[in-house]
């Protein structure tokens, strides 16, 4: 044995928003790690549609959050997107602007739903949760 065991990867979290402060949020919200010794997160944060699409078609993820409220593509369309177009697509995470949205949420076949403003024990429970099931 050389005693060097492969490190266990942390989960692979996809984040689109084209607000910045959003993709801040939630990253700070859900923090590095899932849990204490838990391998670190590999966040991979893009701001537009376009990316969303590539960075889904092309590589394996554990996690998608969408903002719902993005400007020119929204969160909603782009989860019912990757849903009907990607082959065993991820979990996806909507945040929405509000409670209220949450039925327009459900039309994008979202796996979840955030409403803003976001909560931080709501964002990270919701996210471990994601990922549980994605792993189970």
């Amino acid at each position: 044995m050389t005693g060097a065991e492969p490190q266990p990867t942390g989960p692979r979290i996809l984040l689109y928003s084209d607000d910045r402060t959003v993709r801040e949020q939630v990253r700070l919200a859900v923090g590095p790690r899932l849990r204490a010794h838990a391998p670190a997160i590999d966040w991979q944060e893009v701001a537009t549609a376009a990316a969303v699409v590539k960075a889904a078609d092309t590589e394996r993820w554990d996690l998608v959050v969408l903002d719902g409220e993005a400007d020119k593509a929204g969160g909603m369309g782009l989860a019912r997107q990757l849903k009907n177009e990607i082959y065993e697509c991820p979990p996806v995470l909507v945040l929405t602007g509000r409670a209220e949205d949450a039925w327009l949420a459900s039309w994008s076949l979202a796996d979840a739903v955030v409403p803003r403003p976001l909560d931080a024990v709501s964002v990270q429970g919701t996210v471990a949760g994601l990922l549980a099931g994605a792993r189970a």
